[in-house]
């Protein structure tokens, strides 16, 4: 049987693709780089700075998509082609991942979210990464009728070459559904050569500009949306990130990516007790930094400094076909993907020069798929699992302060969780070399611990992060010991009054019965404990109703663990349990505060305490993000339709 449980055990190939230009087979420019060959510790760890305002007004924002050239890839190697925000007045801030978002608690944000997916000459520029056109996607070829679709094909297509939809998610925000970045509310460009038959916009985007206009009296416009965030949640670490149905995985790991930090309120800590400061509108470019965010990401890139991303299925398990019309298998569609390079803030293993003093790291894994175990090492070259060479204090998750600092030897972070965290660099003399490295599987992460119970990261290259190098103190340290600290009052929600059972699904082919998966699916879990799978467009089953509290169990049927994420809200971990029945387990203490995405293990109950907010459609889904894009993601109504 061809499945991921055999590739998994036989490894990747790597080796040259192809890619469909016009319909006509192209190869890209160079094969793809050998990870081992590229620099490690080149360069220094970029630090985003803070994304500009329009005008006088600091809380309204233009931020654009745009293509670029940005040296990822150490100094001497080629640029590599991305997809990054930025602010069209200022040309310069257009990066991976972009400027940071600073907001403040309770104070409304205007962003005007714009497609600018064009070239020079106002064209529609093409995707950079092959677009499986077979999946349940935004679909603009297939016009009004047939847009958000799974469209039907006579024989195997080459990948969708056409304009680039998109459409924006903060991801943690507690906003309506106007402004949520629903799947389905995607936009093109507003380039001049689109055809005249492709659907502009997705199927919600209409009735959602009415809604937003009506509401804050700010019209959308061609090629671009207007949101508004009200920032009424806890201080936290969120970020965006593009959404799109179906095209998630691509438009991402294209670089569409940010942090959207939240400050202030009663459940935030004045200034002065952690590290800081962190960057600011205006910072002059010597100004050194002691809160960080730290986006980590995988990524591969050809011989040309290009990314890499996989051209067929056969990348995957080897499976060359048949494809369409004769059988249910996506031809290029990766159940997941691993890329063999780790990107820090959009450097390939970057170096940051700390003082032996304590600093704040705003941890978020931007991976599509893999799942992160850091740990700070003397040698990064050392047996997995390697010693910690410090422990980490973590005080936040996905929804802010935890109710008290917890202390760890590692991170592990699912794909779209956060962690802020301190790390104590006041005991290493000047001159010392530290590693941050990655024990997390070269895999889907199924639980468990490196060297027991899976293979860690190459400690050659995925198993290698970035590098700290201790230099002189240039200022004392104000910033309260963590262990000292008292975190911001903590509320946990109130009791539940309803559980709804759900179901996380793998599906084989029907059609090819050696071929495996074919499709990740959520759903329900019937009255006898068996699962009923759903797709994206399957009627909806969860509508809880505006202030509505409720249980939500996420019943596991695979063997993977999936990282979980609600939309519009953050909930409580409650515990979790065997499918089979037996005792229930308690969330470690690091998963007690209020989060947004959680680790649903293999064959396990994962339950979580949910409070609903305003009414509206919103989404949940997997956040393995080709897994979301082949149907592992269901909208859900909060209050009547």
């Amino acid at each position: 049987m061809i499945s991921r449980r055999r590739v998994l055990q036989a490894g990747v190939a790597g080796g040259t693709s192809l890619v469909l230009v016009s319909g006509k087979a192209a190869p890209r420019d160079g094969g793809e780089l050998d990870p081992a060959e590229i620099e490690k510790y080149a360069a220094d760890l970029p630090i985003p700075e803070v994304m500009p305002p329009d005008g006088a007004d600091p809380d309204t924002y233009t931020i654009a998509a745009r293509q670029f050239r940005q040296q990822i890839l150490p100094p001497g190697r080629p640029a590599t082609t991305v997809w990054g925000y930025g602010s069209p007045a200022h040309p310069e801030t257009f990066r991976t991942p972009s400027c940071t978002v600073e907001a403040t608690w309770n104070r409304p944000v205007q962003v005007r979210w714009v497609n600018q997916l064009v070239d020079g000459k106002g064209r529609f520029l093409p995707p950079l990464l092959p677009v499986d056109p077979t999946l349940h996607w935004a679909n603009p070829p297939g016009g009004v009728a047939g847009r958000d679709a799974h469209p039907m094909f006579t024989a195997t297509p080459g990948p969708y070459r056409g304009p680039v939809p998109m459409v924006t998610h903060l991801h943690g925000g507690t906003n309506g559904e106007t402004s949520d970045g629903y799947a389905e509310a995607w936009y093109l460009p507003d380039a001049h050569d689109i055809p005249r038959d492709y659907a502009r916009i997705g199927s919600f985007y209409e009735e959602f500009a009415k809604k937003s206009e009506q509401a804050h009296g700010v019209p959308w416009g061609p090629g671009n949306a207007v949101y508004h965030y009200d920032n009424p949640g806890r201080a936290t670490t969120l970020w965006f990130h593009d959404h799109t149905l179906g095209l998630t995985r691509l438009n991402v790991y294209a670089g569409l990516a940010g942090f959207y930090l939240l400050r202030g309120g009663p459940s935030d800590i004045e200034d002065g007790v952690l590290p800081g400061p962190a960057p600011r509108l205006g910072d002059p470019p010597d100004t050194r930094y002691y809160e960080i965010p730290i986006l980590v990401q995988d990524r591969s890139f050809r011989a040309d400094g290009s990314l890499s991303y996989p051209s067929s299925r056969a990348d995957f398990d080897g499976f060359k076909g048949p494809y369409a019309p004769g059988s249910d298998i996506a031809p290029i569609w990766n159940p997941e993907y691993f890329g063999n390079a780790m990107i820090v803030n959009g450097r390939t293993w970057p170096v940051l020069r700390v003082e032996p003093r304590r600093y704040r790291f705003r941890f978020l894994n931007g991976c599509n798929a893999r799942s992160l175990i850091l740990k700070t090492v003397t040698d990064p070259a050392a047996h997995r699992p390697a010693p910690a060479a410090f422990a980490w204090w973590q005080l936040g998750s996905e929804g802010g302060f935890l109710p008290a600092p917890v202390r760890r030897e590692d991170l592990l972070l699912a794909p779209a969780e956060r962690a802020d965290v301190i790390a104590d660099f006041t005991s290493f003399p000047v001159g010392t070399e530290l590693y941050l490295i990655n024990e997390g599987p070269d895999a889907v992460y199924t639980g468990g611990t490196p060297g027991k119970d899976f293979t860690a990261a190459d400690a050659r290259t995925t198993g290698q992060v970035m590098k700290f190098v201790v230099e002189p103190l240039t200022a004392p340290d104000p910033s309260t010991p963590p262990e000292q600290l008292t975190l911001p009052h903590f509320e946990p929600l109130g009791a539940a009054h309803l559980t709804r059972r759900l179901s996380l699904n793998e599906l084989p082919s029907a059609r090819l019965p050696h071929v495996s998966p074919r499709q990740v699916l959520l759903g329900t879990v019937d009255a006898q404990g068996e699962p009923k799978p759903m797709g994206w467009h399957d009627p909806i089953t969860e509508n809880p109703a505006p202030g509505a509290t409720e249980i939500w169990e996420f019943h596991n049927f695979t063997t993977d663990a999936h990282p979980i994420h609600i939309h519009e809200i953050q909930f409580q971990v409650v515990d979790r349990q065997p499918l089979s029945g037996g005792a229930r387990r308690l969330p470690p203490v690091w998963e007690r505060g209020y989060k947004d995405t959680v680790f649903a293990y293999p064959h396990e109950i994962t339950r979580v305490k949910v409070r609903f907010g305003k009414a509206g459609r919103f989404m949940w889904h997997c956040h393995m993000l080709e897994h979301e894009d082949n149907e592992m993601m269901r909208p859900f109504l909060v209050g009547s339709a």
